[in-house]
């Protein structure tokens, strides 16, 4: 079988690659080992840039998400006991950030990617991916009645995450890897409660790291730092309730936590890693297959987004011109925007959280970094920007 454009790995990045090549005329197909069920059922944050809701709108991906996703005109810093706001609209010039799960991204992708007769192929088996630095690249796999198939492509995109079989297929001594292991984990949990608040409470407290955020009018999102090698057997729902009233309720910032069943709980490792280039012969890494980010600065999904619209840009020039010119510029031009991401998402890390081997001294930078934060419209101003989004390409 033969494709323009190989995708491995059906989660946002792949499908919306495939989706923007659809709408240029150009073939692709989606290989994804995983059931439709799992990757659209599998929940996961989502807050969604102001460049990725207007990315989705364009392409004719928003209904659902204008219905049904929460618009954040801001958030709140929580520290020494009291709530500091830094309205984006105002800092930004009119830019939001919109609520709406990462997975609810996909289910929309794949319902959308089906309907114009897009090609995805799930549950595929004994999946990898050869002759790369080759004219035709090839995909074999094994589908669900167990035929071995082959894809032979122009171009093979690695949209399959940081544990997938793109980067390990690229020989050693290509990639140079920049990676970064917090000292910490977060436990995050989803809960049937009332909102504390319409937008995102960060919080810098003695006790560690706790953030609030809003997933429906009763749906709850709380994560709290914790050991990097902590046992979610060891935090029942009391235990986590009260530790979340410690450091969200401390001090004299309103509205006060509401408790509810807990529908969901794990742990999420923290950790910062970077390969670089994107790009072996015609294999284009993009996502997470490329670099991660800590939670903290809600860029994942965003980072993606991204890189494959500068991806799909790339390809469309190829495709209507022959010319690789954007194609051999698509690492450099993503890591700039990545770097800036792996600042950003560092710096809001290093900013909040508790560390092991913090002074008191640490600890007051800290702070005084926090009142600096939101008393100066120049430094709220920045920390807006980056968290609104900053430009693709």
């Amino acid at each position: 079988m033969r494709t323009q454009v190989g995708i491995v790995g059906a989660g946002p990045a792949g499908l919306l690659l495939s989706h923007l090549l659809h709408l240029e005329g150009i073939e692709s197909v989606v290989i994804e080992t995983r059931g439709r069920q799992y990757i659209e059922e599998r929940v996961r944050a989502g807050v969604l840039e102001q460049g990725t809701v207007d990315l989705l709108n364009q392409t004719g991906l928003g209904e659902r998400m204008r219905r049904e996703g929460l618009v954040h005109r801001g958030i709140a810093l929580r520290f020494g006991g009291r709530n500091h706001r830094l309205d984006f609209v105002e800092l930004t010039g009119g830019k939001v950030i919109t609520v709406y799960g990462q997975h609810e991204v996909v289910k929309d992708l794949i319902a959308t990617r089906l309907a114009s007769g897009g090609q995805i192929v799930f549950e595929a088996e004994q999946v990898n991916v050869s002759d790369l630095d080759q004219a035709r690249p090839i995909i074999r796999y094994g589908d669900s009645a167990g035929t071995h198939c082959e894809l032979h492509c122009d171009f093979i995109a690695g949209c399959d995450g940081g544990h997938g079989i793109c980067r390990p297929a690229i020989p050693a001594g290509v990639l140079t890897t920049y990676q970064r292991d917090y000292p910490f984990a977060w436990l995050g949990i989803l809960a049937e409660s009332r909102p504390l608040s319409e937008e995102l409470i960060y919080t810098h407290h003695a006790r560690g790291f706790a953030l609030f955020s809003m997933r429906a009018p009763t749906i709850t999102r709380l994560y709290l730092q914790c050991a990097v090698d902590e046992d979610i057997a060891n935090w029942d729902d009391a235990r986590i309730w009260e530790e979340l009233h410690a450091r969200l309720d401390d001090g004299d910032a309103e509205p006060r936590l509401a408790e509810g069943p807990i529908l969901r709980k794990g742990i999420t490792a923290m950790r910062s890693l970077v390969v670089e280039p994107m790009r072996y012969g015609r294999l284009f890494l993009a996502g997470d297959a490329a670099h991660i980010v800590p939670a903290t600065g809600a860029k994942g999904l965003n980072l993606a987004v991204a890189d494959v619209r500068v991806l799909a840009r790339a390809f469309t020039e190829y495709y209507a011109s022959r010319l690789n010119d954007q194609l051999d510029l698509y690492s450099d031009t993503c890591l700039r925007r990545v770097w800036k991401v792996q600042r950003f998402s560092w710096w809001m890390t290093s900013l909040l959280h508790r560390f092991a081997d913090q002074s008191a001294y640490d600890q007051r930078i800290q702070l005084a970094e926090l009142e600096y934060l939101t008393s100066s419209r120049a430094a709220a101003q920045s920390l807006a920007e980056n968290y609104v989004g900053l430009p693709i390409g």
